[in-house]
């Protein structure tokens, strides 16, 4: 059974956000494997993806895994998974000017491959709720002034925190373990870019130790907050983030109302076999 590892949110290699790809015959075997294969594949998530009839509104089921859980959406696996597609060409089964349908928890997901390599993927837009700073989560990282706080609820989650500045953000060394406590599914900080001439306009980190990630390095689905939190503050619909820490990864996000555009570029680094059926 082939296995893929892909560098997501990237065009080189050993940057971006790494994901397991699986790509199955049919139905999905049981959770229990493929958690599994998702704990040993040990990166922030695994795709398995198997083809539908056609004539349906997707082409492909698709599921995600991280080492500790199953998630509800997750964006650079996604692209990966599109990725694999097209580069194998199982994706011309159900491909129309460039678009493959997904079906997955969180609802249908297209990814669109422009003539320049580029996926852009249409997920929903997740809603903001200002909230007040939970207790000690300042101390949770590391002592980090917080300009404000919002809810991401009900697409992702997250606890999106605003901070002062880039600097702040990229130097943030948090308490892994406390910070899971204070969201669903995990903790996003942002910024500003300092210097928007270097190609994007906020930084962000995103932290999930409550699904077995301390720290993912380009979370697709994190944008979908992002973008209407730095549209509404930049005036802008079209913007690019940059988010990670040591591994650092691009997304070109379009705000489109109820729906967010994420663009990005994804490369395989690995492709090999793997022993075990399920």
């Amino acid at each position: 059974m082939r296995i893929r590892i892909v560098d997501a949110f990237t065009d080189r290699p050993f940057h971006g956000n790494p994901a397991g790809v699986l790509i199955l015959d049919g139905e999905f075997p049981p959770d229990s494997w493929l958690q599994q294969v998702a704990s040993e594949m040990n990166l922030s998530e695994t795709a398995f993806a198997h083809p539908l009839p056609p004539g349906g509104d997707a082409d492909w089921a698709l599921r995600w895994f991280t080492p500790a859980a199953e998630v509800d959406m997750c964006g650079h696996a996604t692209l990966a998974t599109a990725h694999v597609l097209n580069e194998s060409g199982l994706a011309t089964g159900g491909l129309t000017e460039g678009l493959i349908r997904f079906t997955a928890r969180c609802g249908i997901l297209t990814a669109r491959t422009s003539e320049d390599g580029t996926i852009t993927l249409d997920f929903p837009t997740s809603s903001l709720t200002p909230v007040p700073a939970p207790a000690a989560v300042d101390h949770a990282l590391g002592g980090a002034p917080i300009l404000s706080v919002h809810d991401t609820s009900p697409h992702i989650g997250d606890l999106l925190i605003e901070l002062a500045d880039e600097k702040t953000v990229r130097e943030l060394e948090p308490d892994h373990a406390a910070l899971r406590a204070f969201a669903k599914r995990g903790v996003i900080v942002t910024a500003p870019a300092e210097d928007p001439s270097l190609g994007y306009d906020f930084v962000s980190r995103g932290f999930f130790p409550a699904f077995g990630i301390d720290e993912d390095p380009v979370t697709g689905s994190a944008h979908t907050a992002l973008a209407p939190f730095w549209a509404q503050r930049l005036g802008r619909d079209e913007l690019t983030g940059l988010q990670g820490g040591a591994r650092q990864g691009l997304v070109k996000v379009t705000l489109a109302g109820e729906r967010t555009l994420l663009t990005g570029h994804a490369v395989t680094v690995l492709d090999g076999e793997l022993l075990t059926a399920p």
